[in-house]
């Protein structure tokens, strides 16, 4: 078995139209009306019989070991890809670390702006502001001001990306709808490098214009992800990691990496909506660092299944029922961490 540990230092692509919809539904939300204009969020529509309303929003105004354990998985040694330090965030809450893995190939823009604010020391000590149970964690407020931001340009949208399908290779798995709320469409799904993705297949490169297809990553859980307003080129330091499948925010909002370890941290942030909840005292994002970062030194090693190998495709079956893979979201990629 392997320990985990954490560190005290620690679619197709969206038409105008859809887009366009979307940001209306957004806009006529009690969050976004109560926020300023320059408000980074995501808002939901409350549809009807829906038990949850979803909303995320940002105004623009040494190392401790811990008992957990991961399955000592019966892969070969060659199936396992290590991901490099510069490709890792280490985030430590009050309830240990949580590792991501980041995914500049769908994100450039965005693991930028996280890697350049966490090399600024900029998320320490601000809080998790609003966290609703089952949906997402979302970081970045202050104590005083939940609206905190950086005043650093905003990031326009990464929401989908094209990729060539012979040097980003996706293993389609299923059909899955796009988005069950914008897109109700039908693509593709399957894995890259671990990450749950969405897709058009990969055969239709051969009549699109550039050779490419359109793809995204997906939001199941311990997807991390960029808060922002209506506006989707608002993007600014807010961000959250999902706490369950948030399948509404698929091909809308950006994807930037994923949880590797810590998923448990994520799910034990303490719940509530600061400056809206009576009482609420919102858990601390003590430190934010990129693996790579000289003056860190609570690194461990990550390693992931390569998920276009056959010792894979093969683990999956045995996983899903009737000769058919699992969905997508409910795979548990295996990983192994190390210290």
């Amino acid at each position: 078995m392997k320990r985990l540990w954490m560190s005290s230092a620690l679619v197709l692509a969206l038409t105008a139209s859809a887009c366009a919809d979307n940001n209306a539904s957004d806009a006529e939300t009690d969050s976004a009306e109560a926020a300023s204009a320059a408000a980074e969020s995501i808002d939901t529509a409350e549809a009807a019989g829906e038990a949850q309303l979803a909303a995320l929003i940002q105004d623009d105004t040494g190392s401790l070991a811990v008992a957990e354990e991961t399955p000592d998985y019966d892969f070969p040694d060659d199936v396992w890809r290590t991901v490099e330090q510069d490709r890792l965030l280490y985030i430590e809450t009050d309830h240990g670390m949580i590792v991501v893995e980041l995914a500049p190939e769908f994100a450039p823009l965005h693991v930028e702006r996280m890697t350049t604010l966490a090399n600024e020391r900029f998320y320490d000590f601000l809080v998790w502001h609003r966290v609703i149970d089952g949906f997402v964690a979302q970081g970045g407020g202050s104590r005083t001001n939940p609206s905190h931001s950086t005043d650093m340009d905003r990031v326009p949208g990464e929401f989908t990306m094209r990729r060539d399908p012979n040097e980003i290779v996706i293993f389609e798995t299923q059909d899955r709808v796009i988005n069950p709320r914008s897109n109700p469409a039908i693509a593709r799904a399957g894995f890259w490098n671990g990450f749950p993705a969405g897709t058009q297949a990969a055969a239709l490169a051969s009549i699109t214009a550039d050779g490419m297809v359109e793809s995204w990553l997906l939001h199941c859980e311990g997807a991390a992800s960029m808060a922002r307003t209506s506006d989707p080129n608002s993007a600014g330091s807010q961000f959250y990691i999902t706490r369950g499948d948030a399948e509404h925010l698929n091909a809308q909002y950006t994807v930037w990496g994923r949880v590797r370890a810590g998923q448990d941290a994520v799910n034990a942030i303490a719940v509530g909506t600061a400056g809206q909840d009576p009482g609420f005292a919102p858990d601390t994002i003590r430190s934010m660092r990129v693996g790579s970062d000289p003056d860190f030194s609570g690194q461990v090693t990550v390693e992931v299944i390569d998920t276009n190998s056959q010792a894979f495709a093969d683990w999956l079956m045995a996983q899903g029922e009737g000769g058919e893979a699992p969905d997508v979201c409910a795979v548990d990629i295996p990983v192994r961490i190390t210290e």
